[in-house]
């Protein structure tokens, strides 16, 4: 079967097309290109690009979306180690009567040890075994909220309708719980966030508060705190601060307009290569939900909000932003090149009970 960098290979060698006519296009830096054709995923500094920068350079080759990614899933089970015990295993043959003498000299030694251990010591009562410890599973029924885990103890979080198991798997200098993600690596007051559901958007933030390094008896004790942090956003129709689902911000926010009270503006998006693009309009019942397109160069979108909006992108350069409210055009710069972006646009009241709308960098 054609490998996955075989096949990108051939289809860009098909269209006649060097690196570096490729990057403008797509906007994908050139060594990106040639790791893929090389199945080399270790240069992305995580799979989010890996699989962004994937879907563009595919669709940019006339690949379908989903035999890249059924490739790239194939190729990494085929990298999974297989366990060292079955390459050392040996079916080896011993000889009976070697095996007979061993088994006799082991009896003989063994019976003169326990006459000895007899003759010296009065028998005394055998200490209890110790009670094996039953693993536990704890259910997230508060946010946010802390747990005591010992190893083999899960937690599980519930969101969107699916459930989201943690399971503690060792305490030494560092605690290592395993997610449906991917391990999770914690050192003692250390906090990470995790994107439960693949979607670009962080929701659920774990600390490890209390745990004595290399002493597992004890166990650990662990904070999670579902959409920690949110930021707030002001609603329009009654001028309050409303909490919307969302992760820490990372940069200071930058400020498009400012006004005595807050109205409803529109985002104008204009995309310049290929681009995979989600958006989801906050504090409006009528219009929850989130909304992701595949655009190409020349594809345009236009979103109405009153409150906010948050959006992603998995090229920032790929795509330019406009923000028009009140008579007003103001242009808004995402990031560079090849960069995945989470951000919010909403209105914030600062402390002088003036309005500000707002661009907040997400983690």
């Amino acid at each position: 079967m054609e490998s996955l960098g075989n096949k990108l290979k051939n289809a860009r060698e098909h269209k006649q097309e060097a690196y570096e006519d490729v990057s403008l296009k797509i906007n994908v830096a050139v060594r990106y290109l040639k790791a893929m054709e090389e199945d080399d995923f270790s240069v992305f500094p995580g799979e989010v690009y890996a699989i962004g920068f994937l879907k563009s350079y595919g669709s940019y080759l006339g690949i379908s979306a989903d035999e890249l990614l059924s490739l790239y899933r194939a190729m990494k089970l085929q990298e999974q180690p297989m366990p060292v015990e079955q390459l050392l295993y040996r079916r080896r043959e011993f000889p009976m009567k070697i095996a007979i003498q061993i088994l006799v000299a082991v009896m003989i030694v063994a019976a003169i040890a326990g006459g000895v251990y007899f003759a010296l010591h009065l028998p005394k009562k055998a200490p209890s075994a110790p009670k094996l410890r039953t693993t536990k599973e704890y259910v997230m029924n508060e946010n946010p909220e802390e747990r005591r885990l010992f190893l083999g103890d899960s937690f599980v979080v519930r969101y969107n309708e699916t459930n989201y198991q943690f399971m503690l798997m060792n305490i030494g200098e560092f605690l290592t719980i395993d997610s449906p993600i991917n391990d999770i690596r914690l050192d003692l007051g250390q906090e990470v966030i995790v994107d439960m559901d693949d979607d670009g958007f962080n929701e659920l933030k774990i600390t490890a508060t209390d745990f004595v390094k290399n002493h597992p008896d004890t166990g650990a004790r662990l904070h999670f705190d579902l959409d920690a942090s949110p930021p707030q956003t002001v609603n329009i129709e009654t001028s309050e601060p409303t909490t919307t689902v969302a992760s820490v911000s990372t940069a200071p926010a930058t400020v498009i307009f400012s006004s005595p009270t807050p109205y409803p503006f529109t985002l104008q998006a204009a995309f310049q290569g290929f681009c995979l693009f989600r958006w989801e309009i906050l504090a409006e019942r009528d219009r929850q939900g989130r909304n992701e397109q595949y655009f190409e160069r020349n594809g345009e979108l236009s979103i109405q909000a009153q409150n906010g909006v948050r959006i992603g992108a998995s090229n920032a350069v790929a795509v330019k932003i406009q923000i028009m409210s009140g008579g007003k055009n103001v242009p808004v710069e995402l990031g560079v090149a090849g960069e995945v972006v989470v951000a919010e646009i909403h209105w914030i009241r600062d402390e002088n009970n003036r309005y500000q709308l707002v661009l907040s960098r997400l983690e």
